[in-house]
């Protein structure tokens, strides 16, 4: 795929705004603009030099539309590898479509959805896990999710790979070599450091596809599942998490009768909150069809918080912790809070009773306690909100965020690394069976192909347009 045309876009969000820019790349951009332009000290844009900033009047014949500051960016020194111009005029959404439907009409064409990062991967600006994460940076709404996509676009990712591609690349080289002198029965390749290589290749690839379930996590959110009875106060608790009146709370049971979902950043951490519709039974057919929906949304959740009320509690202390068990025993590998809610009601001595049940039911359910979490609250008083946010941030593991590791947050990534291990796998049966050089030769080949799949390395413009559909249109 080869793009030799000059395309224009709005590089700005749609709407009128203070400012707006219009991004032109291509061989004619420079000409495109120069004809359009008028310096206020009336410099020509083709003889000026790259880098630089030139005032002056977007003209329509003799008609001014905008008084503008241009950007110039000439050959490959550009964000797209090609000749570039930027247009800032100003925000009014008339003069925007003016400037464009000018540059139109010189000879550019509308650029397409990511075709300005497309263009700067095909002249190698950048490789293609590096342009996925412009569209990570541009989409990133918390700290963790902005750090990644900063990291993958700054090539810490790609580097590793192709670090791990070179490597294996050598040895396949000395491989191939072999073959050619099959009948001399001689080795080219050390097979105790390809060993070696293979083994830290394996290990390299598990790591980095571990990775992906705190990766996916970060950039998508922390679904969080708000579990119980009606009439606990899981809505009280869901407008207490986000301060804000975002439930409707009532004493009415079975009030909540959808998912309400909001998401709040807590240290960083995206999390999506689900306030869920009571559990019990119930012949109300829509209240039954918000309960069907809760236990969707436990399937869902990366984190259920369990929550009760604990005068209730009191009275009915046995159906409780067989909600509990059932919970736990469905999904034992979920991290589970258990909240004792309305403890501002309760003496000291019924709350270190109903504590110690549950710690009791802790240690059945969970010994470890590495998926489970007892925490005491006042949802309406606002009594130990922040702790269950520190709570929450325990289950997630941002130690390889804390440490600068590089974390795989893309599922094309993902799956490619898997088919590379599963091919690296098959080349280190072959190594312990003795395998001849040419069945080896097959896998290696096959692992190098999902390499270079990561990096744009190998590709095709089925895989480009799939990547470059969902970026916004100016970038």
């Amino acid at each position: 795929m080869i793009l030799k045309d000059t395309i224009v876009a709005l590089a700005t969000p749609s709407g009128a705004g203070a400012v707006a820019i219009v991004r032109v790349s291509g061989p004619k951009a420079i000409e495109s603009v120069a004809d359009v332009f008028e310096s206020v000290k009336n410099k020509d844009l083709r003889k000026q030099k790259t880098h630089t900033l030139h005032l002056g009047y977007i003209k329509d014949g003799e008609k001014i539309i905008d008084q503008v500051l241009v950007s110039l960016f000439k050959g490959t020194n550009s964000y797209t590898g090609e000749p570039t111009v930027e247009i800032s005029c100003h925000g009014s959404t008339f003069i925007q479509q003016q400037i464009i439907q000018l540059l139109l009409r010189k000879g550019c064409r509308m650029a397409t959805a990511g075709e300005f990062t497309m263009r700067s991967f095909l002249n190698g600006k950048m490789d293609l896990s590096q342009a996925e994460a412009v569209a990570d940076l541009i989409a990133s709404d918390n700290e963790a999710a902005h750090q990644l996509a900063m990291q993958q676009m700054r090539g810490g990712f790609s580097n590793e790979i192709a670090r791990l591609r070179e490597e294996l690349l050598n040895f396949a080289s000395l491989i191939e070599l072999e073959l050619d002198f099959s009948e001399e029965d001689v080795e080219f390749a050390d097979r105790s450091a390809f060993r070696d290589l293979i083994n830290r290749i394996q290990f390299v690839l598990k790591r980095l596809i571990d990775s992906f379930a705190v990766g996916n996590v970060i950039k998508n959110g922390i679904p969080v599942a708000i579990v119980g009875e009606p009439n606990v106060g899981k809505s009280t608790l869901l407008n207490a998490i986000l301060n804000e009146e975002r439930a409707i709370v009532s004493n009415i049971a079975g009030t909540t009768r959808d998912t309400i979902e909001d998401e709040l950043v807590i240290d960083g951490i995206g999390f999506r909150f689900i306030d869920t519709a009571g559990i019990r039974e119930t012949k109300d057919v829509v209240e039954s069809i918000g309960i069907q929906k809760t236990f969707e949304k436990i399937e869902q959740a990366q984190v259920v918080l369990y929550l009760f009320d604990s005068l209730k509690f009191k009275v009915q202390s046995s159906e409780y912790i067989i909600e509990i068990e059932k919970i736990k025993n469905k999904y034992p590998l979920k991290p589970l809070v258990v909240i004792i809610n309305k403890v501002d009601l309760l003496s000291e001595g019924e709350l270190n009773e109903i504590t110690s049940q549950l710690e009791t039911l802790n240690l059945k359910l969970d010994p470890s306690g590495a998926n489970w979490h007892l925490q005491t609250i006042s949802a309406k008083q606002n009594i130990g909100i922040e702790e269950l946010k520190n709570a929450l941030l325990s289950f997630v593991n941002t130690g390889a965020l804390r440490n600068n590791e590089t974390i795989v947050t893309n599922t094309r990534h993902y799956d490619s690394l898997l088919k590379a291990l599963e091919e690296i796998q098959k080349v280190q049966y072959g190594l312990d069976m003795g395998i001849s050089a040419d069945l080896m030769a097959i896998d290696i080949r096959q692992a190098l192909f999902y390499f270079g799949e990561i990096t744009g390395q190998v590709t095709n413009d089925e895989l480009l347009g799939n990547i470059f559909a969902n970026f916004c249109i100016g970038k």
